[in-house]
């Protein structure tokens, strides 16, 4: 049986400036991740209540 990966990229959008969404398999939480260049960075991705954005995750 293969392993799960614990982050999944669900989307991502361009090349020089990069951004991705990831989803923390274990947890659901979603995480926006930021790169230009040499920089970049990962935060938790929110709502518009300020809540983390979660994706129903199966439990294995």
């Amino acid at each position: 049986m293969a392993k799960r990966e614990r982050f999944e990229k669900t989307y991502s959008q361009g090349t020089v400036n990069v951004t991705e969404i990831w989803v923390d398999t274990k947890t659901g939480v979603n995480y926006v991740f930021h790169a230009s260049g040499y920089a970049g960075g990962m935060t938790p991705l929110l709502d518009k209540e300020g809540k983390p954005v979660i994706t129903p995750v199966e439990n294995d």
